[in-house]
């Protein structure tokens, strides 16, 4: 039956912006009233702290945003609610202050004033690409994409139009209703409302607010932002959604539900000539069921069973059968006349180490603070991380062991149009994921390069010497600038080279950029009584499946042996990023 052969209710005398479906509405009474908590004052002291910090967001960038922008209000977003998660787990017995990191961060930005695109627009959002991830809906509202936190339709009127009709300007699809989504380029779409709940049965839909909006879409032929959300394959009880670009509303109809309910149905086309997002997903998921379906696999594990999770080899450029011959190792490996190790004792705890436990020394040696969140993710960049080593009696699975229990993401090796061979994912990767160690030699010192020979090949080193670019990833306050600053500086007793050129893991294969999406952290644990370094590379922010991971190589220090050949070792930067400084050692 033609949606339009009903009648529409006229319009509430609200803007819409912040209405719900009719099924998401609950009655207020004396059950519904929260009960008080007892909050301990440096709790609340603790949470007033985080909030003292400086928007640096004009009025004109709260309205239109661009690509920097964009990055920079999801950044500080995800570090301000990693602290809070960090907080949370220390109090979790304590006091519910800190709890709901994401809704609470989300208010917190609201409040200062951090936040991007606010105007409501049609078609395209700036500073938002087609295949950017995100794993909150707030991260959705705080750049301008999907401005309802619950309901999946999103409109505003149309300029100029006297009666202020409402058109749809954004949806999210993540399996709430009976969806059609699994073609790539069509959505079928069903519309909200008529849910059943606790206190209400199931009931028709009406042609009314967001699916009016649908529907006024439809004959305005304007286009449709659609998001698409996913289970999170890495933390199940979690979600993951995908900008898929712009659709248009081609045809409306209603049917009958699961539920014996009339339910509006609209199908969405994805305009023509956009880059794929949904359709890469559909091709992971397919390589994942079967990886000999994979376009130019060569390897269907690189590491032979050495990681838990196999690493796919992958040529779809030219006729090269792999990379030169290395030996795959998971860890890096000391000899045994390396001065670096240093004395160390584990902790007590019997089961696993506990955020908050103030008697377990791990936690002591990292200033008090779990360096990781409850999720397995990195809190925030520290001088250096201790982990749980051999003689800690704690479970093998303790939280404290993030870089020794492996890395949890599907990865792919694959050769780039340009730059040799390059890593990705074909998991999507959440800010402070753990990516891996970078494994290999330690060595005393890079050799230097003689006639004829390549010496040690810079493309294989990684050097904590070097400089590299300064960035902030830590939740900043005004009152604790100076110890933020400390904060993000290493602290490395004494400098540690590592070659990867004759044994190595996947780390070997992430390629530089100006711009890069993986930073290193400094990491270290126990063994036998003493205390190695490790380097672990860990994910800067949100990072969709099938896009390279990088990392800033650094640039030789001027009073390093590595410095004499620098010219020699100088290459052509070729990392595309705006910011490319055109070269790289």
């Amino acid at each position: 039956m033609p949606i339009r052969s009903f009648r529409a209710e006229p319009p509430p005398a609200s803007n819409g912006e912040n209405v719900q479906s009719s099924n998401k509405r609950k009655s207020v009474g004396p059950s519904s009233v929260k009960k008080k908590v007892k909050r301990s004052n440096d709790s609340e002291l603790a949470l007033a702290a985080l909030t003292n910090f400086k928007p640096g967001i004009s009025a004109a960038e709260k309205d239109d945003g661009n690509r920097e922008l964009v990055e920079n209000v999801l950044m500080r977003f995800e570090a301000l609610r990693r602290k809070l998660s960090q907080m949370e787990d220390a109090k979790e017995s304590h006091s519910d202050i800190f709890k709901r990191a994401n809704l609470k961060a989300g208010n917190i930005m609201f409040t200062k004033g951090v936040r991007t695109n606010g105007k409501k627009r049609i078609g395209v959002v700036p500073g938002v690409e087609i295949g950017d991830i995100f794993f909150f809906r707030m991260e959705l509202i705080l750049i301008g994409l999907h401005s309802q936190s619950m309901a999946g339709i999103d409109f505003m009127p149309m300029k100029a139009d006297i009666e202020g009709e409402r058109v749809a300007i954004s949806i999210v699809s993540s399996g709430g209703y009976e969806d059609n989504a699994e073609d790539p380029d069509v959505l079928v779409y069903t519309g909200q409302g008529g849910n059943a709940s606790a206190d209400k049965e199931a009931s028709d839909q009406k042609l009314v607010r967001g699916n009016l909006a649908l529907e006024r879409s439809l004959h305005r032929a304007n286009e449709v932002r659609v998001i698409r959300g996913f289970k999170d394959a890495t933390h199940q009880t979690s979600k993951v959604y995908v900008y898929d670009g712009l659709y248009k509303v081609q045809e409306s109809w209603m049917e009958k539900g699961k539920t014996g309910c009339n339910m509006f149905k609209y199908k969405l086309v994805r305009l023509p000539g956009q880059t794929g997002a949904f359709s890469t997903w559909k091709s992971i998921r397919k390589w994942k069921e079967d990886p000999s379906s994979r376009d130019g696999l060569i390897l269907p594990d690189l590491t032979s069973g050495a990681e838990s999770i196999p690493v796919s080899l992958v040529n779809e450029v030219d006729d090269e059968k792999g990379p030169a011959y290395f030996t795959y190792v998971s860890t890096v490996k000391y000899p045994k006349s390396f001065k670096l190790v240093q004395p160390s004792y584990g902790c007590n705890c019997r089961d696993a180490c506990q955020a908050g436990n103030s008697n377990c020394s791990c936690i002591q040696k990292n200033g008090g603070d779990f360096p990781y969140i409850t999720t397995g993710i990195l809190a925030c960049r520290m001088p250096m991380i201790f982990e749980c080593g051999s003689s800690c009696p704690c479970f093998r699975n303790c939280k404290n062991r993030v870089l020794q229990t492996g890395f949890k993401v599907h990865f792919e090796v694959f050769k780039t149009r340009d730059k040799g061979w390059g890593l990705r994912s074909w998991d999507p990767i959440r800010a402070g994921t753990f990516i891996c160690e970078y494994a290999g030699e330690v060595i005393e010192k890079i050799k230097e390069k003689a006639d004829g020979d390549d010496g040690e090949n810079n493309d294989y080193v990684f050097n904590t010497n070097r400089v590299y670019e300064s960035f902030k990833w830590n939740h900043e306050t005004e009152s604790a600038e100076e110890r933020s600053d400390t904060s993000e500086k290493f602290d490395i007793p004494s400098p540690l080279i590592i070659s990867s050129k004759n044994s190595g893991n996947i780390a070997r294969f992430m390629n530089h950029s100006c711009s890069p999406n993986v930073f290193w952290q400094p990491i270290m644990y126990e063994n036998n009584n003493e205390a190695f370094l490790h380097i672990a590379f860990f994910a800067k922010k949100h990072i969709p499946p099938m896009t390279e991971l990088t990392y800033d190589y650094g640039i030789p220090r001027s009073d390093e042996t590595e410095s004499n050949n620098m010219e020699h070792g100088k290459k052509k930067c070729l990392c595309g990023s705006p910011k490319c400084r055109g070269y790289f050692y």
